[in-house]
């Protein structure tokens, strides 16, 4: 009959190693009496007072049943016995010296324990690997908090690296030198990430589902108010609309933490002063210019062609040229508008944030595309990837599609 050289048994109130050395137990038992303790694959550190029995010596009855083993001499190979842990609760308390490490181990009674969870064929002790992290005490399996589940801790075992990767792993720290001064052909880090991406399995958690639930709520608050607000735009001030708008822009940037209105800048080429309908700042203390237009029906580009072109309307052509002078305005001033701004708006930043003025950008939010014909709405991609370098134009409906397909997908997710 074949057997495992290192099998687990329990009666319920013990945990119990059985060996089973290919040359027999006499070298064991001599290795304790000589040296004090026997180290068996690398992990388990026995001495005389965790022995329990062996072939010569069968446990006292009613002690253990024979380990779970029935008649020990059933089996052909000589075996021998060690007590390296004890019930307690749910769980089996690992002697921490027989392992060789300071870190008390508790192993679920249900686990199906194997060589494997403690050894590598190398071998190498994993839980002695786990106690180099430093955690109060190790918990595999059952309903402890700090418990790892016996599935993840299977898993573990199985990505635990192996001999060749090893391997792999040195050619790679090699490899990075050499490659730089010879001709090795052998990219031995791109081979040593290829094989360690089929074997790690690992998931990274879901960060986003504690907050998902709110995130939905919060984009179907905002698609149902801006559905609102277009559905009776007559309804609001020039200055209401643009604060809602504002915040709602602001809400699916979320690299913008403020919004300012009338921000003062200097016109310099007259030599006067321009007030800016919003200016964007983001967390990096950047600045952009944002123009939010009402969606009055006039449309963003002709409706009749100009050699076979519907061009840019009026006030589409004209919001952005008021923007681009705003951004080369802004350009222009430089390191002394960041102070001056700082001046203005800084006692609603940070402390010591620092506002830069670096190539700004214009966003505009104007105009529907209801209603527009598909070759108005080709010429009015055309119309805004060609402002592009000034302006980010978003119509309404951009807005609205935006906020739906975010929305989609969130409830997909959830």
């Amino acid at each position: 009959m074949t057997t495992t050289a290192v099998e687990f048994e329990d009666d319920g109130e013990q945990l119990i190693l059985v060996y089973r050395p290919r040359d027999g137990t006499d070298w064991v038992l001599r290795r304790i009496l000589e040296k004090g303790k026997v180290v068996i694959k690398g992990t388990f550190h026995l001495s005389d007072e965790h022995l329990a029995a062996h072939d010569q010596l069968p446990f006292e009855d009613g002690a253990f049943i024979d380990a779970g083993l029935r008649n020990p001499d059933y089996f052909d190979d000589p075996w021998i016995a060690f007590k390296i842990g004890s019930r307690d609760g749910d769980y089996f308390r690992l002697d921490p010296a027989i392992l060789g490490i300071d870190v008390p181990v508790l192993l679920s009674k249900d686990a199906p324990v194997t060589w494997r969870w403690f050894s590598t064929d190398r071998p190498v002790s994993i839980f002695a690997v786990i106690a180099e992290l430093k955690p109060s005490r190790i918990v595999i399996g059952g309903s402890e908090s700090d418990a790892i589940p016996i599935s993840e801790y299977e898993k573990l075992i199985d990505q635990f690296p192996t001999p060749y990767e090893v391997r792999r792993y040195v050619q790679a720290r090699v490899g990075t030198v050499v490659r730089q001064y010879s001709d090795a052909r052998v990219d031995a880090e791109s081979k040593l990430n290829a094989y360690v991406n089929k074997r790690v399995k690992a998931k990274g958690k879901d960060l986003f589902k504690p907050v998902r639930q709110a995130e939905i709520a919060k984009y179907e608050f905002l698609l149902d108010q801006l559905q609102k607000m277009l559905d009776s735009e007559d309804g609001y001030s020039e200055a209401a609309w643009q604060k809602e708008i504002l915040q709602i822009v602001c809400l699916l940037n979320p690299k913008y933490i403020a919004a300012f209105p009338e921000v003062e800048i200097p016109d310099t080429d007259s030599e006067t002063k321009r007030f800016l309908d919003f200016l964007l700042v983001d967390a990096s203390g950047n600045v952009d210019v944002i123009e939010i237009k009402r969606p009055f029906a006039k449309g963003l580009v002709t409706s009749t062609t100009y050699r076979d072109n519907h061009i840019a309307s009026r006030d589409l052509s004209g919001t952005v040229m008021q923007i681009e002078k705003y951004l080369r305005h802004l350009n222009r001033w430089g390191s002394k508008g960041e102070v001056a701004l700082r001046k203005q708006i800084g006692d609603k930043l940070p402390p010591d944030f620092k506002i830069k003025i670096t190539n700004p950008c214009g966003v505009i939010i104007m105009g529907r595309e209801k209603g527009l014909t598909h070759a108005q709405l080709r010429d009015l991609e055309v119309t805004r990837r060609h402002y592009k370098h000034i302006a980010d134009i978003v119509t309404y409906d951009e807005l609205l599609r935006r906020l739906k397909f975010i929305l989609e997908q969130l409830q997909a997710e959830s």
